[in-house]
């Protein structure tokens, strides 16, 4: 007999339909064979699936069993395969009828005695579900909430193979799960961390604000001490409230690398990675024999956090040049090439020198010219051009550090950057462009449009300072995010002057 059970496999973060199919016949030499580019865990799931269903009360008669995973030309990998193949296979003779399971989606690990364990991309084959307009979705109890994030599908979480096999016979009642979304938004923790606790560096604060109100990259420069880690920690404080399609897209992600918990099925707040210098650049990026997201794609929506830029090997920084242009990261192999989102906030940190005293009052740097250069050309010319603003976070006096109250705190920043980036989704509201970080070519000539005398001093900066092409390109940006602030509608020469005064290494690279 032939039965079909539908499943799905990953592409990326997406899912496509997989239908698997078996042939159940009783002439011929008792024989297993499974075909469709099934990678090793799921060659393997033989193993756990006939045991499975033994220990499940469920005996097989002998005979020549053919499973075959369509689209044939398409890689399968992992143990999602299991209950699907458990429930061809009992379908195939004749425990199940075909009609039972036809309509449901189905995924999941099964242990030696027949439980129901978590698999990983859950998210992506809901929503494939859902638009196949399936019946219901059968996945571990443990990965049903995840699932239920999807509204439209009707999804059933079963602890074990015999309460799958009950539910579908009809002697089981297995309600669809729920999901109360508005309470997951409740979940969202804020930050314990505030910018008031910051004494000094106000021009630093002005720096993030501009930042997170455009989605700008930013590099803090300063000696130890200066404050640069304790401004960056407190950037998810200030951050605009992550919106639900957002979530989604960061939830699959999270979802595809294995990294969601019973407890939080969706992701609520604006991720914040911070890799240790010594990262891969596999894991930077991401990679693997079949391909994983990395930081980058995992920083998605929220800010990838760099502390001591320059200790990064160079050809990892390197591979940063095309996420940080294009939102996305191309991983390309020899049988496959998958794209992974990475719409990112890059902040980093540095020292001025390898001592790390050069531009502090305080101490005296004991480097060389040499040396300063030698560290520094870590970072390539490509690279820092990508980096909008370039700020030097100088030593705290004592007397700043004996201030009661540290200046702006978050709840001001945030109410701030929150009006830009509303007027910047009332400017963009029929485009496909999110903030100003986004604007390039004729949008950026639009929106960004000088004034006689704002061109010519733009020009002049751009001569003296040798600024690229990116660099000019940036130089509005970050204008336009600082009208945006003001409330401004045109760029004015102010604008431009703080915008260019962000270029801290062009000017010094000048000077």
């Amino acid at each position: 007999m032939l039965a079909k059970i539908a499943t799905s496999a990953l592409m990326g973060i997406d899912a496509y339909h997989v239908e698997l199919e078996v042939d159940f016949a009783r002439q011929g030499l008792p024989s297993f064979t499974m075909v469709g580019l099934a990678e090793g865990a799921v060659r393997e799931s033989k193993e756990r699936v006939f045991t499975s269903l033994k220990n499940s009360g469920f005996k097989l008669p002998p005979a020549r069993i053919t499973v075959n995973l369509a689209p044939a030309d398409m890689r399968k990998e992992g143990s999602g395969y299991d209950l699907p193949l458990a429930m061809g296979l009992l379908t195939g003779v004749d425990v199940l009828r075909q009609e039972q399971t036809q309509g449901f989606f189905m995924t999941g690990e099964l242990s030696l005695t027949g439980e129901l364990k978590p698999v990983p991309g859950i998210l992506p084959l809901a929503l494939k579900a859902r638009d196949a307009g399936a019946r219901g979705l059968i996945v571990p109890a443990e990965n049903a909430q995840e699932a239920a994030v999807v509204k439209g599908l009707s999804v059933h979480g079963p602890t074990s193979l015999s309460q799958a096999v009950r539910f579908l016979l009809g002697e089981e009642k297995l309600p669809p799960t729920p999901c109360d979304l508005d309470e997951l938004w409740k979940r969202r923790s804020h930050s314990e961390l505030d910018f008031s606790e910051v004494k000094g560096q106000e021009h630093a604060k002005r720096a993030i604000e501009i930042a997170a109100a455009g989605n700008h990259n930013l590099l803090f420069m300063g000696p130890p001490g200066s404050g640069k880690t304790m401004l960056a920690k407190r950037l998810p404080s200030i951050l605009p409230v992550l919106q639900f399609e957002e979530a989604l897209e960061v939830t699959k992600i999270y979802s595809v690398a294995g990294m969601l918990t019973k407890d939080q099925p969706l992701v609520v707040v604006r991720p914040f990675r911070s890799p240790h210098h010594t990262i891969s650049d596999a894991g930077l990026i991401g990679g693997g024999h079949y391909p994983r997201p990395g930081e980058v794609s995992l920083a998605h929506r929220g800010v990838l956090f760099l502390d001591e830029l320059p200790e990064f090997k160079k050809h990892v920084l390197e591979v940063l040049r095309q996420p940080l242009e294009d939102g996305t990261v191309t991983i390309s192999r020899a049988a496959m090439s998958l794209t992974y989102p990475a719409d990112l906030m890059l902040v980093a940190a540095m020292n001025p020198c390898p001592c790390g005293y050069l531009t502090d009052e305080q101490h005296q740097c004991t480097c060389t010219p040499q040396q300063v250069q030698r560290y520094r050309s870590r970072l390539s010319g490509p690279l820092l051009d990508r980096i909008d603003l370039h700020v030097e976070v100088p030593a705290v006096p004592y007397k700043e550090l004996r201030r009661k109250k540290g200046g702006r705190d978050s709840a001001a920043m945030r109410a701030s950057i929150d009006q830009a980036r509303e007027i910047q989704g009332q400017r963009f509201r029929k485009l496909s462009l999110m903030t100003n970080s986004d604007l390039d070519g004729r949008w950026l000539n639009q929106f960004c449009a000088l004034g006689e005398g704002e061109q010519e001093f733009l020009g002049a900066a751009v001569r003296r300072l040798s600024l690229s092409a990116r660099a000019y390109t940036r130089v509005l940006r970050i204008a336009r995010t600082i009208a945006d602030l003001e409330g401004a509608e045109i760029i004015s020469a102010d604008h431009l002057a703080e915008a260019i005064n962000y270029r801290t290494l062009d000017r010094q690279t000048q000077g």
